[in-house]
Formats: C-alpha cells, structure tokens, sequence
C-alpha cells in the first residue's frame, strides 16, 4: 500500500507539472484548451467557469464557451489537456468537421505549435532544475575522499582480482579517481559493458589491473566493488531472542572482537565471515561490559539464500574521510543545469548500450512497479530523497517524451516539421492510423517494461 501511495503521489506531480507546460504555452499562444485532466477514463469531478463545480460525465453537447473544464478522473496514472484543433491521445478528430477557427492548434504557426508540444517537456526539466538547485542549496555535497581498500570480502570483485587490503585506487579507465563515489561512476556507468583497467598503488608502487567486462558485476547489490568507506570497531546494535544470534545469547551492545579466532576491525568483515559461514557455527569472541566472553552462533538462510546470524550492526565512522562543501546560490544553479546535462548525457549513453547489448534492459529501465518501489524507497530515506527521485524522474520523462513516437511530444514535433516542409496538413486518416499505430506500439512497450519489472533478472 506504501508503494501504491508514493507512486500515485509521484504520477500525480509529474503529470500536472506535463500538462501544465502544454496548458500554459497554449493559453500563451491564444489556443483554446478544452480540459485539463489529471488521470485517465471517466471524469469524477471536475470545475469550469461558466459551470462552477460538477461531477460525473459532462453533457456531449456542452458548450463550454470557451472556458477550460478542470477535470480529475477515476484512473490516476497519467493525465492530459485537450487542445482544441489537435489530435492527442485521445484520437478526438470532430474538429476536422469545421472550418478551422483562428483559437485552433491546426491554425496556428509552426513555432507556435513547436513551443506548445515543448511546454511540457520543458517544465519537467524545469522541476528538476528547481528541485536540484534548491538541494545543492540546503545541502550542499558531502564527498568521501578515496582511501586505501578497507578490507577485501570473500569471492568479491577484489580479491578475484588480486587486490589487498591497503591497496589505494588512483585511476579507472584512464580517468583519475578522487571521491569514492567516482568508482561506481566509472565502472557501472561511464565504462558499462567495457573492460575496466583500473590503476593503484601498493606500498607506493604503481600497479595496472585490467578486468574483463564480463566479470564487472551489474551493480552493487552484492556490496561495494572496491571497499573502501567502513566503519570499524563493530558491535551488534540490535538483536531479538527469535533469532540464531539471540539464541545463542548475543545482546545489543556487544562488541564483537573476533570472528572464528579472526580478529575483526570492519562491519564488512563481520557480514563477510557470517554470509560465508554455510551454516557452520561461527564462534564470536564478544567483550560484553569488561567481560570478554565466546559464544557459538549457527548461522540460517533466509529465503533469498544468504546467511545470517539474525543481528544488526553499528560501528565507528571515519568522519576524517568527508568532506563537504556548500554552494552559493548563483552556484547551485549552475551545478543543478551541470547535473541535468550530466544525467541526459548519461540516459543516453544506457540507451546506446541497451541496443547494443551491453547493458541488460532491466539494469538501465523501469516501469510502474519499479517506480513504486523506488518512490517508497527513497520516501524512507526523507524527503530529500524523494525529492531526488522526483526531480530525476522529472528529466527522464522529458527526455522520453522526445522520442518521435506517436502520440509522444516527439511524435508530434515531427507531424509539425513535416508539415512546415509540404505547406499543408498531413491528411488527418493518415494522421490518425499512424497515431494508432503509435499507441500499440506504446502499449506494447510498457506491458514489456511491466513484464520485466515483475519478471526480469
């Protein structure tokens, strides 16, 4: 129910910012706009000036007299304004019965049309500058400084690879490396379905590894690539009696000093020595108050495999490994329209790789479902996360909406390009076969995307 709630919320703010765009350049135009819905199907409720406020369907033969019917219908996933003089999503073609009138999309000028089909497009970039700059405001950037590797867990990318603890990554691709988030960045975006040469030092010495693509896990779900930020000197912060841990007589705020007489310094290491454990016991070394005590745990599966002693841990932070900068107004703008081309950028270049088969669709795309659970996710994170979400969501609806799609903005734009080079209107059954055409085919995408939300690996 969350998810269903974070994504009608974020379907909803995203739809009106779209329609808004469209609504505000047609009346800036002098269009006339017939309705603006937010949702699809039958209206529910709806208000206009001549009618004040109403429910139900409206009458087929009202007039509306040229005012605008605010509408909500019953489907809440998407919505749309109605231009007079337009073919849309809703395939509406009475107006081709009439003589164009001058408050018609069809009579208008081509930059005119171009500048309404963009409204929409524009204001979600818009959105998301707005939301990028007000949180490179608020919150300026907090970077980790790249340190040497904290600890190498079993079976990982580093330890298949030969790299030791200590070991410190000054390079990826040719690309100098100086944040930690600049690892990910280079290994699962800029470089996705590529070797991965990565340059480090060891004890001063400078050392190159080159790692083949098809051993470059596809995220991080599995743990950082390289393990670099970690917070030391673990303890169990939480437990419960239905648990292996709790069982065995573990307690919040037992420091763990050693795992199978393997001293521990890292909650990675405490995660790593228990997930490999395959259900053996595992012998904690515990110093409980100033009493250091030896207790067995068996770890157990949990349905997705893994094994877990049944704890939740906590550890000491490196806070000299942060630091954070703050922008001045002037500056958040300029790093939020940074941001905004990085992202279009990098949608892009997913897209090319997805073609190509570099990258597996379901790693760079997502449908409702995934949006729902990303929305929830980030909503658990504070509103800036949500708002982050919003905001990126925002831009990859707009770069979406320029494909030259039927019934798409950009399926539009190309209507009107074509129709600025003939001097006249493309014959409206053409028109409208070929909307149809890019509605199957729209269909037909997003019950593929939806299929690989639920279905896809």
């Amino acid at each position: 129910m969350q998810e269903v709630i974070y994504f009608i919320i974020t379907i909803a703010v995203l739809v009106f910012v779209h329609e808004l765009g469209h609504f505000l350049a047609a009346k800036m135009t002098g269009m006339r706009t017939e309705a603006f819905a937010i949702g699809f199907g039958r209206r529910v409720v709806g208000w206009s000036k001549n009618r004040g406020l109403s429910f139900g369907a409206l009458p087929e033969d009202l007039d509306l007299e040229g005012y605008t019917d605010y509408r909500l219908c019953w489907l809440p996933l998407g919505g749309y304004v109605k231009i007079s003089g337009m073919v849309d999503e809703s395939l509406d073609a009475e107006y081709a019965q009439t003589e164009p009138k001058s408050y018609e999309f069809r009579s208008k000028s081509a930059p005119a049309k171009i500048f309404v089909i963009l409204g929409g497009i524009l204001m979600n970039i818009l959105l998301a500058v707005v939301i990028f700059w007000g949180m490179n405001i608020s919150m300026g950037k907090q970077l980790v400084e790249v340190r040497g590797l904290n600890y190498i867990p079993k079976e990982s990318l580093a330890e298949k690879h030969g790299f030791q603890k200590g070991d410190l990554i000054t390079a990826i691709n040719n690309n100098k490396i100086k944040y930690l988030h600049e690892i990910s960045e280079q290994v699962l975006i800029h470089n996705a379905g590529r070797d991965i040469t990565v340059e480090f030092e060891r004890n001063g010495e400078k050392k190159t590894v080159t790692i083949p693509k098809q051993n470059v896990p596809k995220d991080e779900s599995k743990g950082p690539l390289f393990p670099i930020l970690d917070k030391t000197e673990p303890f169990v912060d939480n437990t419960d009696a239905s648990t292996p841990a709790g069982k065995a007589g573990i307690k919040p705020k037992d420091k763990i000093l050693a795992l199978n007489s393997e001293p521990v310094n890292s909650v990675t290491q405490v995660i790593d020595i228990i997930s490999h454990s395959k259900g053996k016991p595992v012998d904690f070394t515990i110093l409980r108050g100033k009493d250091t005590l030896a207790i067995a745990v068996t770890p157990k599966q949990d349905e997705a495999g893994a094994w877990k002693a049944g704890i939740a841990l906590g550890g000491k932070s490196d806070t000299t490994m942060f630091t954070s900068y703050n922008y001045g107004f002037f500056e958040a703008g300029g790093k939020s329209i940074e941001q905004i081309g990085s992202v279009t950028v990098l949608t892009f270049s997913m897209l090319g790789k997805v073609i190509s088969g570099d990258v597996a669709f379901g790693k760079a795309f997502g449908g409702p479902v995934k949006i729902a659970q990303i929305a929830a996710d980030s909503a658990d994170k504070g509103m800036s996360g949500f708002l982050y979400f919003i905001a990126m969501l925002s831009l990859s609806l707009a770069i979406f909406n320029l494909f030259p799609i039927p019934v798409l903005d950009g399926g539009h734009l190309v209507f009107i390009i074509i129709e600025s080079i003939i001097k006249r209107e493309i014959p409206l059954k053409i028109k409208l076969r070929i909307m149809n055409t890019g509605m199957a085919l729209l269909i037909g995408l997003m019950a593929f995307v939806i299929y690989n939300d639920i279905f896809g690996k």
